[in-house]
């Protein structure tokens, strides 16, 4: 096993099962993310039958950067993972901190029409320790420590569930990356099973839709996703999680010229979102060579935030990041 992919509690009860003490694990913990170490001799706490136990049982074995493109306040990675497929993390200066979006799978299945990251179908899930690494590999290359973690990368992470969720307790872990849970960020198209298991997740980790369409029509033509879990059950769904969680729930919405960007567009969604707890995230669309949508007009745009704002919706724009190394929302695909 991958050292990097066990939780603390996993770990806890390994020593347990090798006749020794459970506060192993938090030494463990602590040199591996406290303290960073690149192998186990170096943690000058563990005895050596512990150390020579730990190197039989447990890799160190890392993902490793092989590019980096860099922008205005962006850095784009290209990982090449054990197996030699490859993915991408975009790393993101903000006035609140820096911030990290990971992703969770090499490729994706979604099918989302505007999206990059699904002209590569799915060819497997990560494993946990390879969405703890992105995290790790990039922290040792800007020498500096990531204060939020959003999973928006290449994946659908609800298709991705337990890796994902055992990512979040690791990254959460006081012990471990100790980032806090209103820190981390999952984004899903919709997958309901997901959201109804997320909902009974201890912590406050916050959840994003990608909505991207007011209406079944539209939403089944641009994602097919929507074909499984059509958007009136989907909303009841987002009802009911805002409703026990008491959180609230972001909305994605990318603005994609003479498709969904209408001023009746606007009012189906504001009339689909009015009276919950929730805010929309409006996304100019970022174009790649490979698809043939285009970006809303920026009149329309701020046509389209008008309308939702006089209509009693929390909405903002989403500041752009990254466009010129294909690093934006939509646009990774795992270059190289």
């Amino acid at each position: 096993m991958n050292i990097y992919g066990t939780t603390k509690e996993d770990l806890e009860q390994y020593f347990v099962e090798k006749q020794d003490k459970k506060f192993r694990a938090t030494q463990v913990f602590e040199a591996l993310y406290k303290k960073r170490v690149n192998n186990f001799d170096e943690i000058n706490n563990l005895g050596n039958n512990i150390k020579d136990m730990l190197k039989a049982d447990f890799t160190l074995k890392k993902i490793k950067i092989v590019k980096k493109q860099e922008d205005k306040d962006v850095k784009k990675y290209l990982f090449e993972l054990c197996d030699g497929n490859k993915i991408e993390s975009v790393l993101m200066y903000h006035d609140y901190g820096i911030s990290i979006c990971v992703s969770s799978q090499v490729g994706c299945n979604m099918g989302c029409r505007f999206c990059e990251s699904g002209r590569l179908k799915k060819v497997r899930n990560l494993n946990t320790y390879e969405m703890v690494e992105q995290i790790l590999l990039i922290e040792e290359d800007i020498k500096a420590r990531i204060t939020h973690v959003v999973i928006m990368g290449i994946g659908e992470p609800f298709d991705n569930y337990d890796n994902v969720m055992n990512f979040i307790k690791i990254v959460n872990d006081n012990k471990g990356i100790n980032l806090g849970t209103r820190h981390i960020t999952v984004s899903t198209c919709g997958i309901i099973p997901g959201i109804k298991r997320f909902m009974k997740e201890k912590g406050q980790v916050n959840l994003a839709i990608s909505l991207h369409a007011p209406s079944d029509e539209l939403r089944s033509e641009i994602m097919p996703i929507n074909k499984a879990y059509p958007l009136n059950e989907l909303m009841e769904v987002i009802k009911e999680y805002i409703a026990i969680t008491n959180r609230r729930v972001t909305f994605e919405y990318i603005l994609l010229e003479n498709v969904n960007d209408k001023d009746s567009d606007a009012l189906k969604l504001a009339s689909l979102l009015k009276g919950l707890n929730c805010y929309v995230n409006l996304i100019p669309y970022n174009e790649t060579e490979n698809i043939c949508f285009k970006r809303s007009r920026h009149f329309q745009i701020m046509k389209f935030y008008d309308i939702l704002k006089k209509s009693g919706i929390s909405v903002t724009i989403r500041r752009e990041f990254g466009s010129n190394v294909d690093a934006a929302c939509g646009q990774l695909r795992a270059n190289f």
